[in-house]
């Protein structure tokens, strides 16, 4: 593992700068490290704010390959969805509403706020504590539409981890969009190549992505890096074609939030992009919409603007396949990154990089 992490240098400028080995879009010792360093340690997107409405709401689903369990108690909480009992998984996997949470296996029954609450058939269990033995908790926060949980306890709170970014949403007045719908995508290729090729600085647009860069005024298309994000901005070319009337406004915002979240935003539509690793060489990409709740923002037209991303991402799935057929042959190892447009690839190599090494010193993973 120490020779895979030394092989990308972080050091290097843009100018000089190499992507990872392909080792680590390969190989399944660095994706199970890789999975306890980043998506263990960081602030992950689990779910949306308007899931949590009413007391007893919840969202059961998984992070970092954990069981995981968010719901609207007096405030919201996350839990290890995990019976302290027998370590069945006690809230079914999805969305619902439940006044408390029984584990389907022996019926232990825990409150919203996690404290078990009964015990059947336990009597004469001998130094059993039962205010030790409540759900386990995960830290949780919210952020503009979406809430977000992190397994390490230690990591900085959410606002420091999101840094500049935080504050960046807020003129785009989220709050008018309104959820639509999620559409899920399975890749043949490692969750980062997608990554890499969102943050690619619109560089494959004109070639991959036709129709799109039809609705662009491409030889404006700007990136910008700090913190942990990067802002990929670009002119709309505002024609009447199909893809142009849904790609409304005067600018395209493409935001990426390491590690795994993508934010695009148009004047009243907005979906996210969310990338889960399944294995070293599959991944999930879940696409949300979001659309403003005036009515022009008619149900075809949302349709169409939904068609038009489904070709961009299909577009995409088939270079990203493409290319992790490519990281897997004898001919590659790495390769060079574009001064001119891949800065938002570079940032993403290097953030992996610190927190590959951090979790490398950490006793957690010695």
């Amino acid at each position: 593992m120490d020779e895979l992490i030394d092989a990308y240098n972080p050091t290097l400028p843009l100018q000089k700068a190499v992507t990872p080995p392909s080792a680590w879009y390969v190989d399944e010792t660095f994706a199970k490290f890789e999975n306890d360093a980043i998506f263990g340690q960081n602030w992950l997107v689990a779910g949306r704010v308007d899931q949590l409405q009413s007391e007893g709401d919840y969202i059961a689903t998984e992070v970092a390959g954990q069981p995981i369990v968010i719901v609207q108690s007096d405030q919201i909480r996350a839990f290890y969805n995990v019976c302290r009992h027998h370590a069945a998984q006690v809230m079914e996997s999805g969305t619902g509403c439940a006044k408390a949470m029984q584990c389907p296996y022996h019926g232990w029954n825990y409150g919203l706020d996690g404290k078990l609450h009964s015990t059947p058939q336990f009597a004469g269990a001998e130094e059993f504590d039962k205010d030790a033995s409540g759900l386990v908790p995960v830290r949780v926060a919210a952020w503009e539409k979406w809430l977000f949980v992190c397994l390490d306890n230690n990591a900085n709170p959410l606002e420091e981890f999101l840094g500049s970014l935080y504050p960046q949403l807020k003129r785009f007045n989220l709050d008018n969009l309104k959820f639509h719908k999620r559409v899920s995508y399975d890749l043949d290729c490692n969750w980062k190549v997608f990554v890499d090729n969102y943050l690619d600085g619109g560089y494959h647009v004109p070639v991959l992505h036709k129709g799109l860069n039809s609705a662009l005024q491409y030889k404006h298309y700007r990136v910008t890096t700090e913190d942990r994000y990067c802002l990929q901005d670009c002119p709309t070319s505002k024609k009447q074609d199909d893809i142009s009337t849904v790609r409304t406004g005067d600018k395209a915002h493409y935001y990426w939030q390491y590690p795994n979240l993508m934010i695009n935003l148009y004047e009243g539509v907005m979906d996210t992009n969310i990338a889960i690793p399944l294995s070293p060489t599959r991944c999930r990409i879940y696409f949300d919409y979001y659309f403003d709740d005036d009515p022009k923002y008619t149900e075809a037209f949302k349709q169409k603007s939904m068609e038009v991303a489904h070709q961009v991402q299909i577009e995409d799935e088939d270079i990203c396949v493409s290319v992790q057929r490519g990281l897997a042959s004898n001919a590659y190892n790495t390769g060079r990154l574009s001064p001119e447009k891949e800065a938002g690839e570079h940032l993403f190599h290097q953030l992996l990089h610190q927190d590959l090494v951090t979790a490398r010193s950490s006793p957690h993973f010695s």
